[in-house]
């Protein structure tokens, strides 16, 4: 379902788009779609985390910019018990919410704040657990926190500790990523006395480098900086999404100096942005993967050897020339190549329509006709899913298969794949959120993601047990066993077509100092100046 915003400021975001005060700075993201909402527990796409996960909000980890490594954020110190089954984090002192036109705080950051953001979504019976009709906490159950953590205690104002049922080893990793930001439970209790709980959804108080100030459907968000942030003050004074879905759109307003930094350039483009002398092009490999997620509860894709047919007959390399031109690479695995525990020794369905044809007239499929999804935006996995749904539907026609390629809009897009009844298969993907391989394996294909992350709806008790078993194993090497050992039980059963791997390529304005690319896919700009 689509969130609708009950509010609407036109006026004064054209206003700052086209104008802004002459003393100001006013940095320009054009970027690539709409956020679904602004309480990034509720979501999981990247898009919506880049406008409220990051500017708006902070966490009690942070990632340590350029990186996967997670460094104290809202909590300036922690302790961790001998079994690793106690967490005892320090707060900050001192840390601010921010001040906006619709909340005044009367207090700073506490641990009232922490436990109320996690507690929400890990307790079936807590009042805010449904404050949005259908809210799934997505990534909080497909992660299994709500087995996970056995109690949350406020040890004092500034202290809390967490218990774990068991240990696991990417917990504070976790902790770091978007959907653990930390809301402000004073602007709750508030919304919750006047009747308007869904507004912390729409008009979002956090305590991270810039604070909301409107938002117009699918045209542009605003933001101000932070001056009290407890990171330090941005250096740019109004931050503004224009909301651009076109990649070829995006690029023109790049060059025309319309915006200072796009996501997602098409393929086709980036030579020109690389021999355009205003322009600056950052790449790197990208952590992440995309992927065709059968739905493995339905016939005949609920056969290992119907959709191994399905995936001989993906020409991969077609797509990644046709999508990425050099800039992406088939993909066997779902974890990324250059993540630890990588499997090379699986082996990929290769492409072969004579084999495919075979094999499903042997599993008794004839005359199937079945749906691709295609996403209606670019993302860093997927450039243009819709020519990629293309290519597979023609590479399917090739072997009896008639393929109907359909859509929605983003956020109804995301909303109506996680079904467990959907009809079709969904093209989707991943940028990695922590660094860790639990956040691939478990997250998208565990049993807990089913009717959430786990778009393939498949829940494989040996491919369960090891992933479970790797989370509570503090030593790498046996994780990367049991990581590999995933990784080929997926391989055999098959509940995704692996697309591809792509590199991460992000172009800006020559003048744009301080952008740090983020390995996790992220676009933050709390860092960012513009030059003189």
């Amino acid at each position: 379902m689509k969130t609708k915003f009950a509010f609407a400021a036109a006026a004064l975001l054209a206003a700052t788009f086209l104008s802004g005060a002459a003393s100001a700075k006013t940095f320009v993201y054009c970027s690539e779609g709409s956020p679904e909402g602004f309480d990034p527990g509720m979501y999981t796409a990247g898009t919506t985390f880049d406008a409220s996960a990051h500017p708006i909000y902070s966490r009690l980890m942070e990632f340590t910019p350029g990186t996967t490594e997670a460094e104290p954020g809202l909590a300036e110190s922690y302790e961790v018990n001998a079994d690793g089954t106690e967490y005892t984090f320090k707060l900050r002192s001192g840390v601010k919410f921010h001040t906006t036109e619709f909340f005044t705080p009367s207090r700073d950051l506490n641990a009232d704040d922490v436990i109320f953001s996690l507690e929400r979504q890990i307790k079936a019976d807590h009042p805010w657990n449904q404050y949005v009709a259908g809210s799934a906490w997505e990534y909080a159950s497909s992660m299994g926190f709500p087995d996970l953590i056995k109690s949350m205690e406020k040890v004092d104002d500034l202290t809390i500790k967490i218990t774990l049922n068991r240990p696991e080893a990417p917990f504070i990793a976790n902790l770091a990523m978007p959907f653990a930001s930390i809301v402000s439970k004073e602007y709750a209790d508030k919304l919750d006395a006047e009747g308007k709980r869904e507004q912390l959804n729409q008009m979002p108080v956090g305590t991270g480098p810039f604070s909301f100030v409107a938002y117009q459907q699918d045209a542009a968000i605003r933001f101000k900086k932070n001056a009290d942030y407890w990171g330090g003050a941005p250096k740019i004074d109004d931050l503004v999404f224009a909301i651009t879905t076109d990649a070829a759109v995006r690029f023109q307003k790049l060059k025309a100096g319309e915006c200072h930094l796009m996501p997602f350039p098409n393929a086709a483009d980036v030579e020109a942005m690389k021999n355009d002398p205003a322009l600056t092009v950052m790449e790197q490999e990208g952590l992440n993967v995309a992927y065709l997620a059968y739905n493995t509860t339905q016939a005949p894709f609920d056969k290992p050897e119907v959709r191994k047919a399905l995936n001989k007959a993906i020409n991969k390399e077609a797509i990644v020339d046709a999508v990425f031109q050099g800039m992406a690479t088939p993909a066997k695995n779902p974890i990324p190549p250059t993540m630890w525990s990588y499997n090379e020794a699986t082996q990929d369905d290769a492409y072969d329509l004579d084999a495919a044809k075979k094999e499903l007239e042997a599993a008794g499929v004839t005359g199937l006709s079945m749906k691709i999804w295609a996403m209606p935006v670019s993302r860093p996995y997927m450039l243009n899913a819709r020519r990629a749904a293309e290519i597979m539907q023609d590479d399917f026609s090739k072997i009896g298969v008639n393929v109907e390629i359909v859509s929605y809009e983003w956020a109804e897009y995301l909303d109506r794949s996680k079904a467990k009844d959907r009809d079709g298969a969904v093209m989707l993907g991943w940028t990695g959120d922590n660094g860790d391989p639990d956040n691939f394996l478990d997250t998208l294909l565990g049993c807990d993601g089913v009717g959430g992350n786990n778009r393939a709806q498949w829940c494989n008790e040996e491919f369960d047990a090891l992933v479970k078993k790797a989370k509570v194993t503090s030593d790498q090497a046996e994780r990367t066993k049991l990581y590999e050992e995933a990784q080929t039980v997926f391989k055999r059963e098959a509940p995704w077509a692996t697309i591809d791997h792509s590199l991460a390529v992000v172009p800006m304005r020559k003048e744009v100092t301080g952008f740090v690319q983020s390995p996790l896919g992220d676009f933050t700009f709390e860092n960012v100046d513009i030059a003189e």
